[in-house]
């Protein structure tokens, strides 16, 4: 497992050590090793895992400050990695942003935390919430505990809810969802989608009291047949309880998702249900990506024709294909053009239209765009003229922008919440349902 691990300022001296196994050997000789070879390198070290002398080292870098894990056994990478990351989130929770000052000002505390992160190398509990019961954030370890208190340690330590404490209390149980998701999407001049699809996240903000169980259901396929062949699926689930869109929306097929820790996975192998203990404050409860019926924001159409060997006539049609309630927004279309372009005439129906000479391109922009709707641009580029017999590659055209609803056709159908030690119930609490689709690589060649 991790044999030692250290953490480096820019200059290559060490701010913190700690050396967790003897394998590794003399601990000057291993921190002059990484210091040599990585941080003093000629040439920059791009893999994140080096091999020196029979030992290796994993390092990742957060401004101007490097933290090594050294170990001479053949341990999992990802783990180590994992480790480094979650060490960087918690730093991050309790003094801010990692600097070398901020590690000098707080090295005793950073010292407890690897104390209670890491035991003899294996990586134990690292939630920050758990940590921060017990580690308070000015770095004096709390002496003095209630049996309550330590009860509460004990359970968060060694127990399996170690992502929440107990004893939240708040005045307004609320929470709010965000579907976020992003469309890709690459379409030839004659508008045949040559690949198209969806990563989406979850992501949840909770401030609810206790220790409460949320069922959290959306329009996944495979949870629907299974709901229509069994006849079960109530009015509550399927209509009542629809957050954020119609119920007789169609179901979509997940290709592969992921999620938090806090989500029982045995129910969801077993029944399709995502039902969890919810981490206090915000979270990413899924990830997931789809590749079928995707629905398409917008629809370019290019037309480019060449006059003579100088010019370029350039005419683009945007088509906005979701409802026309809806408001597309941050709209911005860009084109290419030659690298031997002297000269661009644009005119636009609708939005600003500049030529930008330094990026090679046309950035066309719009505030907002209703949907069912079309707007153009057309332009005159003036060519210098060129030796070069090489026909202009004609990149695509990509587009950035933001729509109020979810391209897989993601619904939340419902979400519950159970609490039953406090006197709240699922009609208590204030649901807010936020979708947010955005562009990702959104391209069409033309």
């Amino acid at each position: 497992m991790i044999g030692g691990l250290f953490i480096y300022n820019h200059k290559g001296e060490v701010l913190i050590s700690r050396v967790y196994r003897d394998d590794i050997g003399n601990r000057r000789n291993a921190v002059d090793a990484f210091r040599v070879n990585v941080i003093h390198a000629r040439q920059q070290v791009r893999s994140p895992v080096n091999n020196i002398a029979r030992t290796s080292f994993f390092h990742v870098k957060r401004s101007n400050i490097w933290l090594a894990a050294v170990t001479k056994q053949n341990v999992n990478a990802a783990m180590v990695f994992e480790f480094l990351y979650k060490m960087c989130d918690v730093m991050t929770a309790y003094f801010g942003k990692i600097s070398e000052e901020n590690i000098k000002n707080n090295f005793v505390l950073i010292y407890e935390l690897l104390d209670e992160i890491l035991d003899f190398g294996y990586p134990q509990n690292s939630e920050t919430g758990a940590l921060k019961t017990f580690i308070t954030q000015q770095g004096i370890k709390s002496q003095h505990h209630t049996k309550e208190e330590q009860s509460q340690i004990t359970s968060q330590v060694t127990g399996q809810i170690g992502w929440r404490r107990e004893g939240i209390k708040y005045r307004r149980n609320e929470l709010f969802l965000d579907v976020l998701e992003s469309v890709n999407l690459l379409m030839s001049p004659q508008g045949q989608v040559l690949s198209a699809h969806v990563s989406g996240r979850v992501v949840m903000k909770s401030y609810l009291s206790g220790m409460p169980e949320c069922k959290f259901g959306m329009n996944d396929k495979i949870i629907i047949d299974k709901q229509g062949k069994g006849g079960t699926t109530t009015t509550d689930e399927a209509g009542k309880s629809d957050l954020g869109g119609s119920s007789g929306k169609q179901a979509i097929a997940i290709d592969d998702c992921t999620f938090h820790q806090c989500v029982r996975l045995s129910k969801f192998d077993t029944e399709r249900s995502i039902s969890f203990i919810p981490p206090d404050g915000e979270y990413e409860l899924m990830r997931y990506r789809t590749t079928k019926d995707i629905i398409l924001p917008f629809r370019v159409i290019p037309l480019v024709r060449e006059v003579g060997r100088t010019k370029l006539e350039v005419k683009v049609v945007i088509k906005s294909n979701f409802k026309p309630s809806l408001l597309a927004q941050k709209i911005e279309v860009r084109i290419p053009t030659p690298l031997n372009t002297s000269g661009v005439q644009v005119i636009c129906m609708k939005g600003k239209a500049k030529y930008k000479a330094s990026e090679n391109a046309i950035v066309w922009k719009i505030k907002r765009m209703a949907g069912m709707k079309e707007s153009q641009i057309s332009a005159e580029i003036e060519l210098l003229p060129t030796n070069d017999k090489k026909k202009w590659a004609r990149p695509p055209i990509s587009m950035n922008f933001e729509v109020p609803f979810a391209p897989s056709g993601l619904k939340v159908r419902y979400l519950k919440v159970f609490e039953p030690k406090l006197n709240y119930s699922d009609h208590d609490v204030i649901k807010w349902v936020r979708y947010i689709g955005r562009s990702g690589i959104y391209e069409t060649r033309c």
